[in-house]
């Protein structure tokens, strides 16, 4: 009986040794100033194309509500940040938005709809490419959504 406790214990033991290793194994560590040149050069060879992306998914969600995306202008520069959790990059670019009200959406009426709005556009580096998920950053410039999400983001220079 006691035996068969002590090798539960020391299988169990290791089992849990081993999961830890795998654990900090995986995790990803912070991008290198190299990579973090190489992941910029890439970002702006494929702006034009991450653009259209942003676009293309940002009007197809439906968000903010009653509201359809017409124009998103955006500016030349880029904030690049490192998320805090991951080491991975993001890309905010500041852009402005026009919106028009969807018919029946409930903002027909709503006179600030054809007002441009300020925001940010995120993008991410998964390690390999730059990607987006269409999500905007609204009333904050890259600056400021970079300070405002602090605990999750850094600036890096």
């Amino acid at each position: 009986m006691f035996e068969n406790s002590l090798v539960l214990l020391i299988t169990g033991t290791t089992v849990l040794v081993l999961a830890a290793v795998a654990l900090l194994l995986s995790r990803k560590r912070p991008p290198t100033a190299m990579t973090v040149a190489r992941a910029r050069k890439n970002f702006y060879l494929r702006r034009e194309w991450l653009e259209a992306k942003f676009f293309q998914l940002a009007s197809q969600s439906g968000k903010p509500r009653g509201l359809e995306w017409v124009d998103v202008d955006f500016e030349s520069a880029v904030s690049f940040a490192r998320d805090r959790s991951t080491g991975r990059l993001r890309a905010l670019v500041g852009v402005t938005i026009k919106f028009r009200a969807v018919e029946g959406g409930g903002m027909e009426d709503n006179p600030n709809v054809g007002n441009l709005r300020a925001a940010s556009a995120m993008f991410f580096h998964d390690g390999t490419e730059w990607s987006t998920d269409g999500k905007a950053i609204l009333n904050l410039n890259p600056t400021q959504a970079i300070e405002h999400f602090s605990r999750e983001l850094e600036l890096v220079e």
